[in-house]
């Protein structure tokens, strides 16, 4: 079966240091306030990561709730999420971290212990920071793009997203994935642009309907004309929940479903389908489900040596999974 047949997911599981977060988005369904929520500590992750070694998990993802820059936690936040990193790697993962704005040095610490890493963009237009953003002083634009200029100035591989129905245009949409073009034209670092369909969810403050999945396809067919070919575009499962919808995402141009673990953190009330049926569902349509490393091959030799031997036994590992 050729390349243009296939459809990859990452075999992952997510790791949470800490759900509090100084972002106030009405959408979220993943933060607590600050101070309400525990961090987690290097030796429960260790048990729990000792737990997952033969169980054919690749990636593990450090997603966490961000600290103020400017919060006395911040160095000790910072650390804990760097030690993670560490740990996971110690014991045989790839690990991929997605802890909200980082400053260049942070970003510069992190590629030591990441194989790539993430930001969603989700929209570049200001109106948001009336509505949805006004709580959420990370979320500038300007800023958030700048996240993924210093990804692609330190060669970091690199994920990033929209978010489609928070209050946005499709103008927006466009002007948005025309700005991540032009850095990958610059830079070439990222890997993948996650089309992610607003899904509320039980602890969302906003009320606001879900975004309607039949427009999915659509949105993706265009992106694919905006986005360089060598981007592949990710689409949520689990937010996709009818199988023709999925499947018409695919032929779309979505070539990528991300990470599939036991639990989607980010969007709680959507469980993950899992390998078994999405393999059905794609099978269906002729398509083939192949599991892929947190990153791809042409970025094997941005890594450092140590980080390039662990990626390497999992290129000859992920084979048999």
């Amino acid at each position: 079966m050729s390349t243009s047949q296939t459809v990859t997911y990452s075999p992952a599981y997510t790791i949470v240091p800490t759900y509090e977060c100084f972002n106030r988005c009405t959408y979220c369904n993943f933060r607590t306030d600050p101070g309400k929520s525990p961090w987690m500590t290097v030796l429960d992750a260790e048990k729990l990561l000792k737990q997952l070694q033969n169980q054919n998990v690749c990636e593990i993802l450090i997603l966490s709730g961000e600290v103020h820059p400017h919060s006395s936690q911040r160095q000790a936040w910072f650390q804990r999420i760097y030690d993670l990193c560490q740990l996971a790697f110690s014991l045989g993962f790839l690990p991929h971290t997605n802890a909200g704005l980082l400053s260049f040095e942070e970003m510069q610490r992190l590629k030591e212990v990441n194989v790539s890493m993430g930001l969603m963009l989700e929209q570049l237009t200001p109106v948001l920071l009336e509505t949805v953003h006004k709580h959420a002083p990370s979320k500038l634009p300007e800023v958030r793009l700048q996240q993924l200029q210093w990804a692609g100035e330190l060669r970091i591989p690199f994920t990033t997203g929209l978010l489609l129905g928070i209050g946005e245009t499709e103008k927006d949409w466009w002007e948005s994935l025309e700005a991540i073009s032009a850095l990958q034209q610059r830079y070439g670092n990222i890997q993948e642009v996650i089309l992610q369909p607003h899904s509320p969810g039980s602890q969302q403050i906003l009320a606001a309907p879900p975004f309607n999945p039949c427009q999915l396809p659509e949105v993706i067919s265009k992106a694919r004309q905006i986005l360089p070919e060598d981007i592949t575009i990710q689409i949520p499962p689990n937010l996709v929940q009818d199988s023709q919808w999925l499947l018409e995402c695919v032929e779309a141009g979505a070539r990528d479903l991300g990470g599939i673990g036991p639990k989607d953190e980010v969007n709680p009330d959507y469980p993950h389908i899992q390998y078994q049926r999405l393999q059905e569902i794609l099978k269906s349509g002729g398509w083939k489900l192949v599991p892929r490393l947190p990153v791809y091959p042409q970025f094997d030799a941005w890594l450092s040596v140590e980080l390039q031997a662990g990626v390497k036994r999992w290129r000859y590992r992920i084979k048999n999974i």
